[in-house]
């Protein structure tokens, strides 16, 4: 029963159990080798957040705490801000699985309350702000009323939303570039449909979109430190990565002013698991190229209490502070945004 439960934790798939699909003729992927290195300062006109799973989460969580400063949210297989309550029965049950309801009206409450007292930016900062939800058909993983209600979280604030959810897919990140099934859900959790959703939300997101790099890439992939920025100055101790990695196109090096999308991969996902698969197939680095974008991919790690490498949105950190600004994690990404001149 506990390796069930540690499985399903927080998003995390039950991979024995499924099986996955053949993927579509994933298209040939163009990578960077990773250079050491240090984050800069950049010319940057918006910050903006992406993620899937436990990634989707703590997007959201910083867009919210963050509502002024970022700008839209790409959402893939998740459900609203504070869903799990600081309880992970709730986190299992009520935001992965729906046998408990999310309690929605509860959620608004919240986020609310916690605005007037400062912990998080004025509500007001969600409004007219675009967000892109994903909910693949076959994602059993996080159901479909899970995210129908970050849906309705995001639109109560008046969000602009675009909700894509008639794919075939299951519980990953859909990419062109992805090597599991379609409806499949297994590790690396890069699911190949045949479609492009990044050309999706960064239209949703941008207003527009040029066609991305399909030839080698233009700009550099840095790995840095992540100690630097956590509170405290151990990335580890708060089960992140000692290293992250940073996509600064060559136009974007050279004083070009760029948005800044901070792109949350999911449980299971990370380096330590799968290498640079999301890094490398998430399909942004190329859009990257194409349109002026940086592209910072934080890293999470396993600890004994988050054994499959998942953000921090359920508390297993232990502070009931991880969704608000001081949120040990959220606040770190925010620290590696800033030094990036977001």
């Amino acid at each position: 029963m506990l390796k069930s439960v540690l499985r399903l934790l927080a998003g995390a798939v039950a991979v024995a159990l499924i099986t996955p699909t053949a993927p579509a003729h994933a298209a040939t992927v163009h990578t960077k080798t990773p250079v050491a290195g240090t984050l800069s300062s950049y010319r940057i006109s918006g910050v903006y957040v992406a993620g899937v799973s436990s990634g989707a989460y703590l997007a959201t969580q910083l867009q919210v705490a963050y509502s002024q400063r970022i700008r839209g949210a790409a959402l893939f297989a998740a459900g609203p801000y504070y869903c799990a309550q600081n309880n992970v029965a709730q986190a299992l049950y009520g935001c992965g699985d729906n046998l408990y309801p999310t309690y929605l009206s509860a959620l608004q409450t919240y986020t609310r309350t916690w605005a007037g007292y400062g912990w998080i930016d004025p509500v007001s900062g969600l409004s007219g702000e675009p967000v892109y939800v994903f909910h693949g058909r076959s994602d059993s993983t996080v159901k479909r009323s899970v995210s129908d209600d970050l849906v309705r979280y995001q639109q109560h604030f008046g969000a602009n939303v675009q909700y894509d959810n008639t794919s075939s897919a299951g519980h990953g990140w859909v990419t062109p570039y992805g090597t599991v099934g379609c409806t499949g859900t297994a590790a690396p959790f890069l699911n190949n449909c045949g479609t492009d959703p990044q050309n999706s939300l960064l239209r949703k997101l941008f207003g527009t979109v040029q066609p991305p790099n399909t030839g080698p890439l233009g700009g550099t992939l840095i790995r840095f430190s992540q100690h630097t920025f956590a509170p405290g100055g151990r990335a580890t101790a708060l089960s992140m990565d000692s290293e992250g990695f940073a996509y600064v196109p060559a136009s974007c090096a050279a004083g070009a002013t760029c948005r800044l999308m901070v792109a949350l991969h999911g449980c299971l996902q990370g380096r330590s698991r799968v290498g640079t698969a999301f890094v490398d197939r998430a399909n942004l680095n190329q859009y990257a190229d194409t349109n002026a974008m940086i592209v910072l991919y934080p890293q999470a790690v396993t600890a004994t209490a988050n054994p499959n490498g998942c953000w921090d949105w359920w508390g297993y950190l232990g502070a009931t502070n991880y969704p608000i600004k001081g949120g040990a994690q959220v606040e770190t990404v925010m620290n590696m945004v800033r030094r990036l001149g977001g």
